[in-house]
């Protein structure tokens, strides 16, 4: 079973900086893609970016130039660097991975979400 924990949201003002943090647990074989995926209220949950095993990445457009993904594959972290933060980007921040369990199934999980609030 795999947990995934989510640090680092909170508010901040237009224009500042913020950086989650999600860390991944439990017994597994490995983690494969990971990712954060963003909620609004009255909207869909949507792709912010995705970071490959390999580092290769993808950002939603409205977060590119703005917005950096990285992970750590030796504590199975991933992090996400905003910047230039705007009021849109206001949302509950949710941490995602695939991960191939230890009976080799591959799994999607989640955390529990983190609140981002973008406001003067």
């Amino acid at each position: 079973q795999v947990q995934l924990v989510e640090s680092g949201g909170g508010l901040v003002q237009p224009g500042g900086s913020l950086r989650l943090s999600c860390a991944a647990s439990g017994s597994f074989f490995k983690v494969n893609d990971m990712g954060w995926y963003r909620q609004a209220p009255g909207k869909e949950r949507e792709l912010v970016a995705r970071i490959t095993s390999g580092s290769s990445t993808d950002y939603a457009d409205s977060v590119k130039g703005r917005f950096t993904i990285s992970r750590d594959n030796a504590k199975n972290t991933v992090s996400l660097q905003m910047n230039s933060l705007k009021p849109e980007d206001t949302a509950v921040y949710y941490c995602n991975a695939d991960v191939t369990t230890t009976r080799l199934f591959v799994v999607t999980s989640w955390g529990q979400g983190t609140q981002v609030t973008v406001s003067s």
